[in-house]
C-alpha cells in the first residue's frame, strides 16, 4: 500500500498519537485484542479523537477481547460480544475444526458486502474465521456490515451450552463491521485476529456443506488488503475542482443569472484508486439549483473529458440567492459537498416582450375605445343644432 510502518507493543510507556496539539499518525492499527490497558498516553478518549481528527482505524479482536477494544466499538457504534464467546456454525465449519465448531467457513457470494470499492472485486473463494462476533445498530447510517454470519451461526460460548439467546445469530451475526464517519474517518473492526495470520492468508479451504470440496487458497489476504487499502484511504477517496458555470454561449463565469437564462455548469470530480487520483467511473452524480429547497436537480453528464461532469438547465422564474450543490454519498466513497452561491435577478424592464398574442384581445379592447372616444369627441364638439328649429 505504500505506507511506512512503526510497530510498538500495547504496554509500551512511549505510546503517543500526538506531540504539542499535532497528530503524529494517519493510521492507526491495533493488533492486540486482549490488552486491559494501553502504555502511554494512549486510551479510548485518545483514539477517539484521533477518530474525530478524520484519521482512520484498524482493529482487530479475538475470543480473549479486553474491555478497552469493546469501549471503543462502542463509541463507533458497534458492540463485540463477551470475552470467551466465539463465532458458531454448526453447518459451515472448516474440516479441520477442533470440535466446536468455531473454525467457521464464511461463503463471500451469500455474506460479504455488495461494494467492490470496499472488497474489491475478487474474493471468490470462502473465508476462514475464529473470532468473537458483533452487532451493529442497523438505524445507524454510519456504520456498515462489511461481512456477516450464514443464517446457521451464532455467537456464544464455544464450551457451554446455550442457555439464552445469545448476543447474535444468523446473519445479525457480523464478523466485520466498518464507520465511515460524518468527517470522513474511517474504523473498521474485524472480531478475529486470526483472520489476519499467515496461517488463514495461506491456508486451504476444505468445506464440508452442502458437500466436501477443498479450494487451495481461502480469499482472506486478498479481502484484508482491500479493506486495509479502503480503512487507509488509499481507495474510495473523492475529490472536486474547477467548478465553472456561465451561460450557454458563452464561455467566463457569470457574476449573477436572468430568470430564464440556459445555463451550463461543470465539475472535475476524481477517485483515489490504489493510491492514484483517476476519473470518477459512476454515473449517479447529481446536481441541485437550490434556494431553500432545490428548484432544479439534473443527473450530470460525462463530457468529452473523463474527468468533468456537466450539467445545463434553465434558470426558475424566481429571483433570489441561489446555490450550485452537489451532495454526493454513496456506499463505500467519502462524502463529497459543494456548494456555490449565485444570485438570480428579475428581467430588466427593457427584457419585457412588448407585445403578448395573449393579450391581443385587451388591445383590441383598449385601441377600439380610444377610436369610440374620438369618435364621440368629434361629433360633440363639430355637431351645430339647426338654427331654424331653435327659433321653433
Amino acid at each position: 500500500l505504500g505506507l511506512s510502518l512503526e510497530f510498538k507493543t500495547a504496554d509500551d510507556p512511549t505510546l503517543a498519537l500526538s506531540k504539542y496539539g499535532a497528530f503524529l499518525y494517519e493510521n492507526l492499527i491495533i493488533f492486540s485484542p486482549s490488552v486491559e490497558e494501553f502504555g502511554g498516553s494512549i486510551n479510548v478518549a485518545a483514539i477517539t479523537e484521533f477518530i474525530d481528527s478524520g484519521r482512520n482505524v484498524l482493529v482487530a479482536g479475538s475470543s480473549d477481547i479486553g474491555e478497552p477494544l469493546r469501549d471503543l466499538a462502542a463509541e463507533c457504534g458497534l458492540e463485540m460480544d463477551e470475552e470467551k464467546t466465539a463465532v458458531i456454525d454448526h453447518i459451515n465449519y472448516e474440516k479441520r475444526d477442533e470440535g466446536y465448531h468455531n473454525l467457521v467457513v464464511v461463503k463471500p457470494k451469500a455474506n460479504l458486502i455488495d461494494a467492490p470499492v470496499i472488497v474489491g472485486n475478487n474474493v471468490n473463494t470462502p473465508l476462514l474465521y475464529r473470532g468473537l462476533g458483533l452487532t451493529v445498530d442497523n438505524d445507524n447510517p454510519l456504520v456498515m456490515k462489511i461481512l456477516s454470519g450464514s443464517l446457521s451461526s451464532f455467537s456464544y460460548f464455544p464450551d457451554e451450552r446455550v442457555k439464552e439467546n445469545p448476543l447474535a445469530m444468523g446473519q445479525n451475526t457480523v464478523l466485520i463491521a466498518a464507520m465511515q464517519a460524518r468527517n470522513n474517518a474511517r474504523a473498521v473492526f474485524c472480531g478475529s485476529l486470526d483472520f489476519f495470520s499467515d496461517e488463514f492468508l495461506h491456508s486451504s479451504v476444505q468445506v464440508t456443506y452442502p458437500k466436501e470440496r477443498t479450494y487451495e487458497t481461502s480469499s482472506n489476504e486478498r479481502l484484508a488488503v482491500s479493506l486495509a487499502a479502503w480503512t487507509f484511504k488509499k481507495n474510495g477517496v473523492l475529490r472536486y475542482k474547477n467548478i465553472r458555470h456561465h451561460k450557454i454561449g458563452e464561455t467566463e463565469d457569470a457574476r449573477f443569472y436572468t430568470v430564464g437564462d440556459e445555463l451550463e455548469f461543470s465539475v472535475d470530480i476524481e477517485e483515489l484508486v490504489n493510491g492514484k487520483w483517476v476519473p470518477l467511473t459512476r454515473e449517479d452524480v447529481q446536481l441541485e439549483f437550490v434556494r431553500i429547497d432545490p428548484f432544479v436537480r439534473v443527473t450530470m453528464n460525462r463530457s468529452s473529458n473523463p474527468i468533468t461532469f456537466k450539467a445545463r438547465f434553465k434558470v426558475p422564474d424566481v429571483y433570489g440567492v441561489y446555490q450550485f450543490k452537489i451532495d454526493y454519498l454513496r456506499l463505500g466513497y467519502t462524502h463529497l459537498y459543494s456548494s456555490t452561491q449565485i444570485s438570480v435577478r428579475p428581467l430588466e424592464h427593457t427584457q419585457y416582450e412588448r407585445f403578448i398574442l395573449s393579450a391581443y384581445p385587451y388591445y383590441a379592447s383598449a385601441f377600439s375605445m380610444m377610436f369610440g372616444v374620438f369618435i364621440f369627441s368629434f361629433v360633440f364638439l363639430h355637431y351645430r343644432p339647426n338654427d331654424k328649429d331653435k327659433k321653433d
